[in-house]
């Protein structure tokens, strides 16, 4: 069974690889760093589907029923 820092890790390497690959199939010169940062980031802290509904700060009187 995994640990969750090995969990942590393997998504972090897909992410990485995953936007490599999105690089190269772009033509890319160069490895935009900060793409990568970006792609690690999102794995660390994923945002919740839009189809979850609206986030709390959006709620109101009207909608939040």
């Amino acid at each position: 069974m995994e640990t969750a820092s090995e969990t942590h890790r393997v998504a972090i390497a897909t992410a990485i690889s995953a936007e490599l690959q999105r690089q190269a199939e772009a033509g890319a010169q160069r490895i935009d760093v900060d793409a990568l940062a970006d792609a690690v980031l999102r794995v660390l802290d994923p945002q919740p589907p839009m189809a979850e509904g609206q986030r709390p700060e959006e709620l109101n009187s009207s909608n939040d029923g």
